[in-house]
């Protein structure tokens, strides 16, 4: 016993010392420390290889016959600035490793402690590449150009490194094989290190055939035409592999003459196998056409077939297009913007989870249960016991002592897990005496489309997902348990890994105070129906016409990828970029939109119906088209979140709630009821369920970011929704009557020609009346022909230049 005791003792006392010294490793303190050693180090290094070239000389006869210990002697008489180390440093590898591409090596290692202290953000392993890229050209190329110089000099420019490398490779491929080997590694080396290399090859390398194509076309108008069709057969013989166009970062330029048309007869893509059809007939037509011009009559189909052909020719200039140039400057928030919270490592308390054990093993042998053995898991702020039970004990009897052992445990609430899926153990989740804050930034190299990071589970992993996976989100909790923190988190991860151009978010507000902290962001993330008064939507009344006009916004999404043959917004998107698709034919560059609802039980209450159809619509369809919804309740009540909300919501997030009822309301069980509060949530997307400690963002951390974004160059407006006018919006002009007109018509036409803009909102807002009203107004504006007619998202043309005009039309009307 006493030997067990003491081999107990020793190990405990090994397993705190490795803590300490992994904590003292981790800690921030410790790694801006190492980053200055590292910044004053290549520092010294620069100042060193700086010396040498003017004391080099002079140093040499010491540097070479005497090692570095007696150079380290006090009269050693060395002139290198930095002494007799930084004299040996740079001889070692300036002259005899690689030269003057040393220097890479001083600003490598001044880079890396600034990485460490936190004051330049980059990616330590792409950067090491690189420089090392860099040393091998740069003492290849000095050793090639300035191997002459290696007999009488001092100073080898390119080092050993480079001298036998140029004359291993001049002895086996000659002199102009050599230069050529580094004129390819310069040329690899700028196409990886930038994006805008392989354009500006291109243009280079397409000179020469362009200048050809120009002699062959001057030639007479017929080789012309027939040099045409040849060029078009060979382009044909070139088909484009999908897996090109999606994961590419630099795409071909000529891959939209090709797209647009022009692929094999062979081609097995289903992309590209919408395209063959339409262009081989217009090849026939061409073909035919021919011997029509030779016999003077004028065909129409030439004419398309010349336009088509200069669209292509230009579109090969522009190069892939990029929907974040508008905000090109935009710069994401950066992690300072947050709180630091200290102790997120700190030790685990040893006391409280051995008596939490010896409780738990207590408690049920009281009952006549006993385990055959038990395992820990501490998280932020629950701690998951595993126990096995010995054969014959039922797992109900176990499940039944739940409020027996928080009694013994004394803690506010436990959840007993029998059994754990997927393994043969029934867990017992305890909450800690003092829970951590959760902190991290895992989530900063994840790759998913809309990446929301939650929280960490029990076992202290960070908990991420893919809302463009899930894909839409029900939130429920009761009130104080967390819930507003927790969307707060999914907005915030969204805003740190997305760029405005690529993400909006529609906020439905009810009770105008929970999402007021995003109004400085409208211009950047924030989108809002036309000429609507504020981006963040408060007004009950407002909130069915915003649905309405999202269900609008799905539809349009929807007819763009049919006519662009994609099933999903990802497809299209990446066609767009690639100038694959013609922006005059109505196609666009899709955002993601993500609807947040809060207190979606009080619009329920207010508008039901009106609101609970559009919300299912965008449930059911709009996943294709990225429009994305998270509704959030704190009354979980079948009244409220009905089956047909259940239905099409299948990633949930429960907070604690007041009573097993609710809990089984959002997630079809009962475990809700049992959390702990403060962030405590039970995650399910399925049948398991995952509980996570949410998250936490304070409201100043989040009023600093959206101030950090709201400073910065934004777009003119808002996005703006389509303008939805309700489902006989288009269909009832035959039954306007204009003799029965509404009292504030001719005001209402006055203010539309006084601002050019036919849209429904601006009646509704100036005139302080009802949507249904301002949408007969509309329609008997366009009936007596002062606007045009309905243009979807668009607002409607204005047809009336000045109030003359106007009131002639008046008149005529009387």
């Amino acid at each position: 016993m006493i030997k067990k005791k003491t081999e107990k003792v020793s190990s405990n006392k090994e397993d705190s010392i490795s803590k300490k010294i992994s904590v003292f490793l981790k800690s921030e303190r410790t790694h801006f420390v190492i980053g200055i050693l590292c910044v004053m180090f290549g520092v010294y290094l620069f100042i060193a290889f700086l010396s040498f070239f003017y004391t080099g000389n002079a140093d040499q006869s010491k540097l070479e016959n005497l090692p570095l210990n007696e150079l380290s002697s006090i009269k050693n008489e060395i002139r290198n600035w930095t002494g007799a180390f930084g004299a040996y440093l740079s001889d070692l590898l300036i002259n005899r490793w690689v030269g003057i591409s040393a220097f890479f090596i001083s600003f490598f290692i001044a880079k890396v402690g600034l990485k460490l202290m936190k004051v330049k953000d980059f990616s330590i392993t792409k950067s090491l590449v690189y420089t090392c890229s860099l040393i091998i050209l740069g003492s290849l190329i000095c050793g090639f150009f300035f191997i002459d110089n290696y007999k009488d000099s001092y100073l080898f420019l390119g080092g050993y490194h480079g001298y036998y490398m140029t004359l291993l490779l001049q002895a086996n491929i000659g002199w102009t094989g050599t230069l050529l080997f580094i004129l390819t590694g310069i040329l690899i080396f700028l196409v990886a290190i930038s994006a805008k290399t392989v354009p500006f090859l291109r243009k280079i390398f397409l000179l020469d055939i362009k200048r050809k194509k120009n002699i062959e076309v001057s030639e007479s108008e017929d080789n012309k035409i027939y040099q045409t069709s040849l060029e078009n057969k060979d382009l044909v013989n070139k088909p484009i592999p999908i897996s090109e166009v999606l994961n590419s970062d630099i795409e071909d330029e000529t891959d939209m003459a090709e797209s647009e048309g022009c692929t094999d007869k062979t081609d097995h893509h289903e992309e590209n196998f919408f395209e063959i059809v339409p262009k081989q007939e217009e090849t026939l037509v061409k073909e035919d056409t021919i011997q029509e011009d030779r016999s003077g009559e004028p065909e129409f189909v030439i004419e398309e077939n010349i336009q088509e052909e200069e669209e292509t020719s230009n579109s090969e200039e522009l190069g892939e297009y990029d929907p974040t140039l508008d905000l090109s400057r935009y710069k994401a928030p950066s992690f300072d913007l947050l709180n630091k919270y200290e102790g997120s490592d700190r030790q685990i308390d040893m006391d409280e989870q051995n008596a939490n054990k010896n409780r738990i093993i207590e408690t049920l042998e009281n009952y006549g249960i006993r385990i055959s053995s038990i395992k820990a898991t501490v998280g932020p702020t629950i701690t998951l016991y595993e126990i096995v039970p010995e054969p014959g004990v039922r797992i109900s009897k176990i499940r039944n002592l739940e409020d027996d052992i928080a009694l013994s445990l004394a803690a506010l609430g436990i959840r007993i897990i029998a059994p754990i899926p997927g393994k043969g153990t029934i867990g017992i989740e305890v909450p800690n005496k003092d829970p951590q804050i959760v902190a991290s930034k895992k989530f900063q190299e994840c790759r998913f489309d809309l990446p929301v990071a939650l929280g960490k589970t029990i076992t202290n992993e960070i908990f991420m997902v893919d809302l463009a996976k899930m894909p839409h989100i029900l939130v429920a909790g009761a009130t104080g348990q967390g819930k507003s923190v927790g969307l707060n988190a999914i907005i915030t991860s969204l805003l740190y890994k997305k760029h405005p151009a690529q993400l909006k978010f529609v906020l439905i507000d009810p009770k105008k105070v929970e999402f007021n902290i995003y109004a400085n962001i409208e211009r950047h993330f924030l989108a809002k129906l036309p000429d609507g008064d504020e981006a963040i939507i408060t007004d009950v009344t407002k909130v069915v016409q915003t649905l309405n006009s999202i269900t609008k916004e799905m539809d349009d999404r929807y007819d763009l990828l049919k006519k662009a043959h994609t099933r999903n917004i990802k497809e299209y998107n990446s066609k767009f970029i690639a100038r694959r698709l013609n922006p005059n034919n109505g196609h666009r560059y899709m955002p993601y939109i993500v609807v947040i609802v809060d207190e979606f039980g009080d619009l329920i209450m207010t508008a039901g119906k009106e609101v609970e159809l559009p919300i299912a619509r965008i449930a059911q369809l709009a996943r294709a088209v990225g429009i994305h919804m998270i509704i959030a309740t704190q009354r979980p009540s079948t009244n409220i979140i009905t089956g047909v909300i259940k239905a099409n919501f299948p990633a949930r997030i429960a907070f604690k709630v007041s009573s097993m009822i609710d809990s089984r309301t959002i997630l079809d069980c009962p475990g809700a009821n049992q959390l702990i509060g403060r962030g405590d949530l039970l995650f399910s997307q399925g049948s398991d369920l995952i509980r996570v400690q949410s998250a936490f963002v304070d409201t100043p951390e989040v009023e600093k970011i959206c101030e950090y974004i709201g400073d910065q160059e934004s777009y003119p407006t808002a996005y703006l929704l389509p303008e939805y006018v309700g489902e006989n919006g288009e269909s009832g002009l035959t039954d306007v009557n204009l003799k029965d007109r509404d009292p504030m018509f001719e005001e209402a036409a006055r203010l539309i020609v006084a601002n050019q803009q036919g849209s429904t909102s601006l009646i509704q807002r100036k005139f302080s009346i009802g949507y249904n009203r301002a949408g007969r107004i509309m329609d008997q504006l366009e009936a007596a022909g002062i606007v045009g007619p309905f243009e979807g998202s668009k607002a409607r043309q204005v047809l009336v230049i000045d109030d003359i005009h106007l009131e002639q039309i008046f008149e005529s009307l009387k």
